[in-house]
Formats: structure tokens, sequence, C-alpha cells
């Protein structure tokens, strides 16, 4: 079912009275791009859960099965291009000075369309760091396919890793800081996340207790669906170019 124009025209109000926005995105945001669904039903690879594979003891465990998921993971994202949803948040990100866009997805996406001020919760499955933790800052691998799995770290020649969060490790602390920062907004989105998984899920909640108006853009029902003040039910690729196109033409230009 199509939003309501009347919906979008509130949003877009909303967004042209506004001086802070901050957008958080998660696996929606993505999905128009084809990228495939890692997490959840549908999303078992070799009959090995993401939950199974993304942890520090299963690198430990065994490190060639996890990188050989990854590897996957990073083939399947390689050919994906950029969506609706991904030019529109990258627009914006240039039109409001006090713009953020926090991400939880690991794919840059956002980067490849050129978002200014990203955060990424989540780290990046294009980037390396070193497993022993030698001191060597995490590196860039853009690959494909990686020439050796697993692939090891160009400092200390011991393995690397991706250089992501797994499960059960913190976020990284400058990422937080950040995020939290970007919940002083006048207008918080969320689009195309679960809003189930914690810190990120939480961030939302924090803005709205701060006074700022805040939007779910989602095709499903989630937690915050009932709290914030605009519910979109739709796909990010959908919503957010019509949202774009109500509002008012960037001063000066």
């Amino acid at each position: 079912m199509s939003v309501p124009s009347a919906m979008l025209d509130a949003l877009a109000r909303r967004l042209n009275q506004s001086r802070r926005v901050t957008v958080l995105t998660g696996a929606g945001v993505s999905a128009a791009s084809g990228i495939p669904t890692f997490r959840g039903a549908g999303g078992l690879w070799r009959n090995f859960r993401s939950e199974d594979l993304a942890t520090a003891a299963a690198f430990e465990r065994d490190p060639a099965l996890v990188w050989e998921w990854y590897a996957w993971r990073r083939e399947a994202i390689a050919s994906a291009r950029p969506n609706a949803a991904h030019d529109v948040l990258a627009t914006w990100s240039r039109r409001w000075r006090g713009c953020a866009v926090i991400t939880q997805n690991v794919d840059d996406l956002h980067i490849r369309v050129g978002t200014l001020g990203l955060v990424r919760l989540h780290g990046s499955l294009w980037e390396l760091s070193c497993w022993r933790g030698c001191g060597a800052p995490p590196w860039r691998n853009e690959d494909i396919p990686l020439p050796k799995l697993p692939p090891l770290c160009p400092s200390c020649g011991g393995l690397a890793r991706p250089a992501v969060v797994w499960f059960g490790e913190a976020l990284p602390t400058a990422a937080i800081d950040a995020a939290v920062a970007a919940c002083e907004c006048d207008v918080f989105l969320s689009v195309g996340t679960s809003s189930v998984v914690y810190p990120a899920a939480a961030f939302l909640n924090r803005a709205r207790s701060r006074g700022a108006f805040t939007v779910e853009i989602n095709p499903d029902t989630t937690p915050a669906t009932t709290v914030v003040d605009l519910a979109l039910s739709g796909p990010a690729d959908e919503i957010l170019p019509r949202v774009e196109r109500l509002l008012e033409p960037i001063s000066g230009t």
C-alpha cells in the first residue's frame, strides 16, 4: 500500500524547517541493491547462521571457514550498486550541515555515493585488521577474490580478520560518541532497520527524549513503529525519493 501523500508532506515540512537531521540506516536500505540477507530467515550459508560465524570464538576455531563466508559475502556485495535511497541520503548529507548518517551496514554503499558525515557502527567488509592486534592500523582491501585465504597481516605476518564488529564485541568508541552526539537533532529517521539491535536501537529513543521529531521508514512493523511520531510503511528506495522531491530548493543554488 502506497504511503499517503499527506504523510510525506508532513515529513517534508519538518525537514524544510530543520537544521540538524540524523538518519540511522539498516539492511533495508541496501535491500533494493540486491544484497542478500545474511541474518534471520533465509540467511543460512552452508547450514551456518551468521551468529555461528561472526564471532571471535568461531574465528579462533576455524579461521578458514569464517573467511570463506566473508569472501562469499564480499563477492555478493561487489556486484551491488547503490540504489535511490543511498542517493537521497548522500544528497541530504550535503544539504544540511548538521546532517549525520549512522549506518549498521558494512557494505559501504553509502561511501560509494559520497555520503558525508557517515558513522559506521559495525565497520566495513572491505577493511581488514590484525587478528593478533600487533598495532597495525586497519587497511582497505577490495580484491575479489582475495589472493589468499585466510589473508595475512602485512605488518606481522599473522592472520588478518575482517574489520567488522562481531557478536560479543563492543562497538568502536569513536562511532558510539559520534552517534550519541548526532542524537541532538531536529529530525531523527530510522530507515530500514529492525530496531532490535542495541545499542543502535536506543539512538531513536535518545533523540526523541531530547525533543527530536522521530520517523520510521520500513516495510515491516518494528518495536519503533508505535513510538515514533511518524511511521511510513514501505521500502526506503521508494519513499525517500518521494520526500526529496517535496523539499524546498537549497538556498543560494
